[in-house]
């Protein structure tokens, strides 16, 4: 037979192999990729399939010989490196199957079934904690793409070690989390943090948030007991009158930002246009911003263009959490752009407006409820409510924006919430990295 009528042979038999798989016919699909083994040893598809197939009936020696063929033949195949380091971990060889699912890892960072047999594989080597890190990443990547949310998104094989997982997370989270209130609960009794522990729970999953309104959905933390309104009125704020009072010289600062142009970028750092499109929409949309603080870093450069703002901005009882908050910043809606509804992070903190450049048709909407800007007027409101903005007009609408805490949370409670963002960004960063 001709070298060309072989290679065709071969791509007939893989593809009738995968039909056979498709066809959930396992034994005659194996058949056919051991028939292309023997005419081609370093077939990669062969190799790993045959492999798998030896690592579910038991036989682990088999599987590793089968992938380490692959392995030469392929050294950068992230599928191949990762199925390795799973056999790797059956034959309790750890240390190997760390290093191999790394590998893997850095080829393809996406692949959660290797991260999770990674943490497995931490785990048997006596690292709990970084074990646990490495299954809260996985189950995240995977329920983020609508897997591992039940028994119907899990491939059976793997619902014994994420069920596994997901108890080390929880009673890792719960660990962790707990230990950041102790200190506050022994200083100040536990009456004093007992809303605080049922927001603790709710973000854990140990009990339902029950939130006290249907509009009312924070994406991070819900804390249970506080007023459930989307508007917030101008009593509870002391500090209005002297931030207003600074209105005209804010303005002035901002002017000069618009028309120096340096400075002002997106409001939104999602890279993904897809991923904009969901929370900006209109013609041509554009939400800019220029900084002051974010994420609780402050903006030196933009800070010293605006002096008299940023000393306003310093007598104002701000949000202070570390990598977290203050957020103030002027806030830029070109003409005709939407922003379009959804919820904030948390009821814990409210978000301010002071209006700055307000053009008719502009409206801020939260709860159902409308809002006309007038300018020079501070408004504040619970994001977690669902909310939009729009700028249905030909000039562009500024207002500054800042987050403040709730009113109805006592000192201690604050203190209590600053530390577990602090330490739920910690733990985020760490799986992260694991």
């Amino acid at each position: 037979m001709s070298g060309e009528s072989l290679v065709a042979q071969q791509v007939e038999r893989l593809a009738a192999a995968r039909n056979r798989l498709r066809a959930a016919d396992t034994q005659g699909a194996l058949m056919l990729y051991a028939q292309v083994l023997r005419n081609d040893p370093s077939n990669i598809e062969a190799l790993d399939i045959l492999a798998m197939a030896e690592l579910a009936r038991g036989a682990v020696p088999a599987a590793i010989a089968l992938l380490e063929r692959a392995r030469v033949a392929d050294p950068g195949n992230a599928a191949v490196l990762a199925h390795l380091g799973t056999a790797l971990r059956h034959a309790r060889r750890n240390d190997e199957a760390e290093v191999v699912l790394r590998e893997a890892l850095a080829l393809d960072p996406q692949d959660f079934v290797a991260r999770l047999q990674l943490g497995a594989a931490i785990e048997d080597l006596g690292r709990a904690d970084a074990a646990m890190f490495t299954y809260f990443s996985a189950i995240s990547a995977a329920q983020n793409q609508g897997r591992w949310r039940n028994d119907e998104t899990t491939a059976p094989v793997l619902r014994p070690l994420l069920r596994h997982a997901m108890q080390q997370v929880d009673a890792g989270r719960a660990r962790i989390f707990g230990e950041v209130v102790a200190p506050l609960r022994r200083q100040h009794g536990r009456d004093a943090l007992a809303r605080v522990e049922r927001c603790l729970a709710a973000y854990l999953g140990a009990m339902p948030a029950a939130y006290a309104d249907d509009r009312q959905r924070p994406s991070l933390l819900y804390f249970p007991d506080l007023p459930a309104r989307p508007w917030f009125g101008a009593e509870l704020f002391p500090w209005y009158a002297e931030l207003e009072s600074h209105t005209d010289a804010i303005r002035d600062e901002l002017l000069a930002v618009l028309d120096e142009q340096d400075g002002i970028e997106p409001f939104l750092d999602i890279a993904l246009p897809a991923q904009r499109s969901a929370y900006l929409g209109g013609g041509a949309p554009q939400w800019n911003a220029f900084f002051f603080y974010r994420h609780g870093t402050r903006y030196e450069e933009n800070s010293a263009r605006c002096p008299r703002t940023v000393c306003a901005l310093d007598a104002v009882p701000l949000v202070r959490i570390r990598g977290h908050a203050p957020e103030c910043l002027f806030s830029v809606l070109t003409p005709g752009s939407h922003i379009l509804p959804h919820h904030g992070v948390t009821n814990t903190r409210l978000v301010t407006h002071l209006p700055l450049v307000v053009p008719e048709d502009c409206v801020l909407r939260v709860g159902g409820e409308d809002h006309i800007w007038n300018e020079g007027r501070c408004i504040t409101f619970d994001d977690t409510f669902l909310h939009e903005a729009w700028n249905r007009s030909e000039q562009t609408r500024v207002v500054m924006l800042l987050d403040t805490w709730n009113p109805y949370l006592t000192e201690v409670e604050k203190k209590a919430i600053g530390d577990l963002v602090v330490a739920i960004g910690d733990f985020k960063r760490a799986a992260e990295s694991s």
